[in-house]
């Protein structure tokens, strides 16, 4: 038995050519009860819980609304990103509770948790949310201190005399 003819059997066996072989199929949105898609984000010391539902484009944070919780424009650019990533902007209502680390932290997870969330409503979306590296969490988390050191890496001012 040659080659060739083992090639063509196992091309029988797939079915033909790859071009009528059919597209996978996308799984299925996840889903509550009340049709909302819930994620949490991370980000350094930061967790954030976040339900997604279709809506204005309404985000509260912890009971306020975006713009008084996180100030700084820069902050809320942050969390609009995976929306205007996947041209959603003010399509979806965004309810997150986020607790620990600091602002920047914060947006980060609740960015962070939209991501998921959007790939959990809409599972077409997790390509171009993942090329924008939305989905990816960044597990970059503060040193500890050493003893004998000032900071975790930073040493004592020495002294000749």
């Amino acid at each position: 038995m040659s080659d060739t003819q083992r090639i063509t059997d196992l091309k029988d066996l797939r079915g033909g050519s790859g071009a009528e072989a059919e597209p996978a199929a996308l799984p299925e949105p996840k889903l509550d009860a009340q049709g909302r898609a819930y994620a949490t984000g991370k980000r350094k010391n930061a967790v954030a819980r976040v339900w997604l539902k279709p809506g204005a484009g309404k985000v509260t944070v912890n009971g306020r609304t975006m713009e008084t919780y996180f100030a700084r424009p820069v902050l809320r650019m942050m969390i609009a990103q995976p929306f205007g990533a996947t041209q959603r902007l003010g399509q979806y209502d965004v309810i997150c509770t986020v607790a620990g680390g600091g602002l920047s932290g914060q947006a980060g997870a609740v960015r962070h948790g939209i991501s998921k969330a959007l790939t959990y409503y809409e599972p077409g979306l997790r390509g171009v949310l993942k090329a924008g590296g939305f989905i990816t969490r960044d597990s970059r988390v503060v040193e500890r201190k050493k003893y004998g050191k000032a900071k975790a890496r930073r040493s004592f001012q020495f002294s000749k005399r």
